[in-house]
């Protein structure tokens, strides 16, 4: 009788209420980190700090975010994901009010960069991708992917001109306060993403965690896909975290950076929705390939021709089809090549190298200029990287290790 209630309460928790409650945590919470940047300015003017102190905060967040993520990770594929993403967001919201009241570098490092960062790690991508990938058929799964990744991008569009317009009219910290009010309200969300613990789905575990693990590090193409996502963390956060400041370095108005933001917002939700299907169709690692070739190519292009809000939005708009185009594909190869029992694990495992790239890049970003005076050396440093992992790409084997071994 316990098992049928069971069931029964568990019945409503289909496939495609898994993918759409999943998707509405992932659009508040990267949502609001995507915003992160439009508070440097007000922020470092308002407390008298730098703006390397401001981007180390972030760059403390990102990699937080990466140590939490393959930890909680490893909580959710045993437990499930429902607690451990509605406690992420309960600490997101704390994070973001200890931001309000930071008023020196080790609390804004604390509270904007460590509480935020931990909370990160748990209702972002790693532990919804795990949820999502283990509550959808194989068939459907890059789909599935492929339009959670496309809905979950979709806070960046909205977000993003709300905490701007918070900003110029309540103040930054009346901004935070809001986006923390945001998340307390989005954490009751995940009870749609429990999932009963490992041991009561009624199947033997054939690996341990640590054998999973040590599996995925031994096979080449995990390392060279943590590669890969490394220098997807350097330029995703050096251009949201920095291109508002370097515009109105440049003269333009702070408006032009908002909007910015919100076209590589839009754009991003196409982009990751149609690069995700093509990795249904087409070798994922030949996509992944092309992104990052396509992102050095824009970079560069970006520099070289006159800059004027027409040339920004263009260039918005071509780098949001890449923005987080990645991440569909890179989880699916994941899913595809070790299967779903610690997907949550290994996802966050791959997530931990692309926030070391995004340490890298927040920090990369205010440090350069500081010493410099410019932006342009961190750019040309993000396109050379671009490059770098469109060749590490190529040499991935896509086949899973089970037929492999059959082979």
């Amino acid at each position: 009788m316990r098992m049928n209630m069971s069931a029964q309460a568990a019945g409503w928790r289909t496939p495609v209420v898994v993918l759409l409650a999943g998707a509405l945590v992932v659009n508040f919470s990267m949502g609001l980190r995507h915003g992160m940047g439009l508070f440097l300015t007000p922020m470092t003017v308002d407390l008298a700090m730098s703006r390397e102190h401001f981007s180390l905060a972030i760059a403390v967040q990102n990699i937080m975010w990466g140590i939490s993520a393959p930890l909680l990770g490893m909580l959710a594929d045993k437990y499930g994901s429902g607690r451990v993403v509605a406690a992420t967001c309960v600490l997101y919201a704390l994070g973001l009010l200890g931001m309000q009241h930071a008023t020196t570098p080790i609390v804004l490092w604390l509270t904007g960069g460590a509480l935020i960062g931990i909370a990160q790690g748990g209702c972002t991508m790693g532990v919804i991708t795990g949820a999502i990938g283990r509550a959808t058929p194989p068939a459907q799964r890059q789909q599935a992917l492929a339009i959670s990744g496309a809905l979950g991008a979709f806070g960046q569009f909205y977000l993003v001109p709300v905490l701007q317009w918070l900003i110029g009219t309540w103040g930054w910290g009346a901004a935070l306060g809001a986006a923390a009010l945001a998340m307390l309200a989005v954490a009751p969300v995940a009870i749609a993403l429990a999932e009963p613990p490992r041991a009561a789905q009624g199947a033997a575990q054939q690996q341990s965690v640590g054998q999973a693990l040590r599996e995925a590090l031994r096979e080449r193409g995990f390392v060279l896909l943590c590669l890969g996502f490394f220098v997807c963390g350097i330029q995703v956060v050096f251009i949201g975290l920095h291109l508002p400041s370097y515009l109105r370095d440049k003269g333009l108005g702070a408006e032009v950076g908002v909007v910015a933001l919100a076209l590589i917002a839009v754009s991003n939700i196409a982009g990751t929705y149609w690069w995700g299907m093509q990795g249904a169709r087409r070798p994922k690692r030949h996509l992944l390939s092309m992104i990052y070739a396509l992102r050095a190519a824009f970079i560069l292009v970006f520099l070289a021709v006159p800059l004027t809000p027409w040339t920004v939005y263009a260039f918005a708009l071509a780098m949001g089809t890449l923005w987080l185009s990645t991440v569909p594909l890179t989880n699916g190869l994941v899913a595809q090549v070790f299967g779903v029992q610690y997907l949550s694990m290994l996802a966050g495992m791959v997530f931990l190298c692309h926030q070391v790239g995004s340490f890298l890049g927040a920090w990369m970003g205010g440090a350069l200029f500081d010493a410099t005076g410019s932006y342009t050396v961190a750019w040309l440093v993000c396109a050379g990287f671009g490059i770098f992992a469109a060749l590490v790409h190529l040499p991935i084997d896509e086949r899973p290790l089970a037929a492999r071994a059959a082979a």
